[in-house]
C-alpha cells in the first residue's frame, strides 16, 4: 500500500482580499450559542477556543482573544494575513476573524481529532491507539505543511504536537501561524528576530544567534517525531534530570542503537527494524546541533515516506517480503530520478508525477 502523501498534491488558490474574511459577532455568537462553555474544546496561549456550527452548516473552530493574554494584535494580525494567502491540503484553513466590539476572533476549519499531542499522551486513553504507519502518515503530512511554507520563505516558529490538527480521516494540518515570520528577501539565508517559540521545542542555535532560519522549524520537527515514537511530552519536569528533556534522552538512545527501548509500549513488537531505524536517523539529523546539518524539510519528507515503506510488505512472486530485503536486491538506483519519493523505488512501471510541492532525494 502507498502513502497517501506519495504525490505531494498540493491545492493553491489566487490570495484572497483580506477584508471579504470579516465575520459579523452576531453570527459567532449564533454559531456556538453565545459561546456556551460546553462548547469549549482547548484553551491557548492566544484565549480559548470554541466549536461551533455557522449558518449554513459548516463546522468551525473559533479561537477567541483573552485580554489577559501574552498574545495579542500582533499575533493576531499575523495569523489572519498569514492563512488568508495560504491553501494547502496539510494546513488548517481560515474561514474567517471578527474585530467587533473590542474581540479578536479567529475562524478555522473544524479539525474532528484535535491535535497530535492528545492522541500521544493525553487523558483520554481511547485516543491513544494509534498504529505506526498512522503515526507515520501524519508525520508526513505535517511535514508536507511545513515543506509548502519554507519553499514560499515563511517560518513557522512553533512547530509542536499541539499545534499539528487531525481531521476526521486523521489527515494532519499544520496550524497556529501567529509567530510565524517571513523572509523580506527570498535568497537570505536567515533573519533576525527576537526568539519565541515554545519550550522543550526551541532550536538551540537559534536560541543563541537570534538567527531564525527554516532549519529552526526542522529543529522543532525534530521534537515532534520524538513524541511520536516515544508518546510523551517534549519537557516533563516530573522524570529523573536525564529523561526531563526529551530530544536529549531520546538522541542518547538513538546514539546506542537502542531507540526502540524508549518506543511507545503500544507499539512494541508491531514496528519492523528498519522502518524505526530510518526513523531514528531522520530524527537525530532534524535535531542535529548545526542547521546546516540538518535536512530540508524536504528530504525529511522523503526519509519518512522511506520509513513507512520499510514498514510496509511488499507481493513479489507470490510471496510477502519486507521492501527492505527487496531495495538489497537492487544494485544501482543511478536511472531512478532523484525527485521520485521512496514510495516509488522498488516498484514497476513507476514514474515521477511531480508537482510544485516536490521533494528531492534524501541526504
Amino acid at each position: 500500500m502507498g502513502s497517501k502523501h506519495s504525490k505531494g498534491t498540493t491545492s493553491t488558490s489566487d490570495p484572497v482580499p483580506f477584508e471579504s474574511f470579516r465575520v459579523p459577532f452576531s453570527a459567532l455568537q449564533e454559531a456556538t450559542n453565545n459561546f456556551n462553555k460546553n462548547l469549549l474544546i482547548g484553551l491557548g496561549g492566544f484565549g480559548m477556543v470554541y466549536r461551533g456550527v455557522l449558518c449554513d452548516g459548516t463546522k468551525v473552530a473559533l479561537k477567541r482573544h483573552k485580554l489577559e493574554s501574552s498574545q495579542g494584535i500582533e499575533e493576531f494580525q499575523t495569523e489572519n494575513k498569514m492563512l488568508s494567502q495560504l491553501r494547502h491540503p496539510y494546513l488548517v484553513s481560515l474561514i474567517g476573524y471578527c474585530d467587533e466590539n473590542n474581540e479578536l476572533i479567529l475562524i478555522y476549519e473544524y479539525m474532528e481529532n484535535g491535535n497530535l499531542s492528545s492522541h500521544l499522551y493525553g487523558s483520554d486513553l481511547r485516543l491513544r491507539s494509534m498504529s505506526w504507519e498512522q503515526r507515520l502518515e501524519i508525520c508526513i503530512g505535517a511535514a508536507r505543511g511545513l515543506h509548502y511554507l519554507h519553499t514560499r520563505g515563511i517560518i513557522h516558529r512553533d512547530v509542536k504536537s499541539a499545534n499539528i490538527l487531525l481531521d476526521e480521516n486523521f489527515v494532519a494540518k499544520v496550524a497556529d501561524f501567529g509567530l510565524s515570520k517571513t523572509r523580506t528577501v527570498f535568497d537570505e539565508t536567515h533573519t533576525n528576530t527576537g526568539v519565541k517559540g515554545s519550550f522543550g521545542y526551541l532550536d538551540p542555535e537559534y536560541f543563541k544567534s537570534v538567527q531564525l532560519t527554516e532549519k529552526s522549524d526542522v529543529y522543532s520537527f525534530g521534537v515532534v517525531l520524538c513524541e511520536v515514537v516515544c508518546a510523551r511530552p517534549a519537557i516533563d519536569q516530573s522524570l529523573p534530570r536525564e529523561q526531563i528533556n526529551l530530544a536529549d534522552w531520546a538522541m542518547n538512545w538513538q546514539k546506542k542503537g537502542q531507540l526502540k527501548q524508549i518506543t511507545d509500549p503500544n507499539l512494541v513488537g508491531k514496528i519492523r527494524s528498519d522502518s524505526l531505524r530510518k526513523f531514528g536517523e531522520t530524527t537525530a539529523k532534524c535535531l542535529a546541533v548545526s542547521g546546516v546539518d540538518r535536512p530540508s524539510m524536504g528530504e525529511v519528507i522523503w526519509n519518512l515516506e522511506y520509513a513507512l515503506h520499510l514498514q510496509e510488505p511488499v507481493i513479489q512472486e507470490n510471496r510477502t517480503i519486507p521492501i527492505g530485503e527487496l531495495l538489497l536486491q537492487i544494485n544501482d538506483f543511478s536511472h531512478v530520478d532523484a525527485s521520485c519519493s521512496a514510495a516509488q523505488i522498488g516498484t514497476s512501471n513507476s514514474y515521477c508525477d511531480l508537482s510544485s510541492d516536490e521533494v528531492p532525494s534524501p541526504r
